[in-house]
């Protein structure tokens, strides 16, 4: 395409994933955060939990300052923790939900726009329909908590259900059925899709994009291995874009960008997040899959 990505897209990098050390909210949070807010090929950040007060401060006043737009995921939170959004199990589903609205606390600290979670475990298709009904309940009280904070979106993406997260949210026709239920007494809710998931979905862009179209607040781009199992990023990795035995590269991130463009997700001049959401495999450096990750977006753009 000729006019510049920008008049369509604010281009996104997700923080933890990048730099995989920094996952659990530790690790060298404020130089690897640095390295991302003095590149300017990226206008979105979106960061997970730092636990240290004293360092969370510091990062609140760095991404003041590089005019960065940030947003908060909580899914690193929640798969750590091993939380569950639709536990059946009263405790265990309140212990999430908890830890849940201390993330929203903490992305309304660190000036975030949104906060993003994934939903609990799949329990099995005869508990599903129990599960997702617990699972609204919670986002009932998510969203309420979010929106006595101010202007802040709560966002499910969704992931695989049978291969590596497993989890409830889940097929994409699900979620749009979810969300509608969610949306009936929220309107700071919706679903982040990500390109990386889709195959582990067995879903299309296509199909993917335009069911969720109507639903579809954030977006994520990455890559992953879903054929062959010895693989070392089989699964739900975000391994480099082309890797071999990969899904994804150049052209499917264009027919990704001219989908979302043809929803209506992407408008010129009403640029929206999309954001790359990819890991180093062990012994690369996080840069060079970044320096990857730029290239396949210039070349894709140029081909949409």
């Amino acid at each position: 395409m000729d006019v510049s990505w920008k008049k369509y897209m604010q281009v996104g990098l997700v923080h933890f994933m990048a730099f995989p050390e920094v996952l659990t909210g530790e690790g060298p949070v404020l130089e690897t955060l640095e390295s991302v807010l003095t590149d300017d090929f990226f206008d979105v950040i979106e960061i997970t939990t730092i636990r240290d007060p004293e360092v969370r401060k510091t990062a609140r006043e760095m991404l003041e300052s590089s005019k960065i737009v940030v947003t908060y995921g909580s899914q690193p939170v929640e798969l750590v923790n091993k939380l569950d959004l639709n536990s059946l199990d009263v405790e265990t589903r309140q212990a999430a939900i908890d830890r849940c609205l201390s993330c929203v606390d903490e992305a309304v600290e660190m000036g975030c726009r949104g906060v993003a979670f994934l939903s609990g475990p799949h329990p099995g298709e005869e508990k599903r329909q129990l599960a997702t009904d617990l699972l609204v309940d919670s986002f009932d009280r998510i969203c309420s908590h979010a929106a006595s904070k101010g202007d802040l979106k709560v966002v499910v993406e969704t992931f695989d259900f049978d291969i590596d997260k497993k989890a409830l949210i889940g097929p994409n026709a699900e979620a749009v059925s979810f969300s509608e239920r969610v949306r009936q007494n929220h309107d700071n809710f919706g679903l982040m899709l990500d390109l990386s998931h889709l195959p582990l979905q067995r879903e299309t862009t296509r199909q993917a994009l335009h069911l969720a179209k109507d639903h579809l607040v954030h977006a994520h781009m990455g890559n992953c291995v879903v054929r062959d199992t010895t693989h070392p990023a089989y699964g739900d990795q975000h391994p480099r874009f082309g890797v071999a035995g990969g899904e994804n590269d150049v052209a499917e991130v264009v027919e990704y960008i001219r989908t979302l463009i043809e929803i209506g997700y992407l408008k010129e001049n009403q640029p929206r997040i999309l954001s790359f959401e990819v890991k180093p495999m062990a012994g690369e450096s996080s840069q060079i899959v970044l320096a990857n990750a730029k290239r396949t977006l210039r070349e894709a753009w140029e081909l949409v």
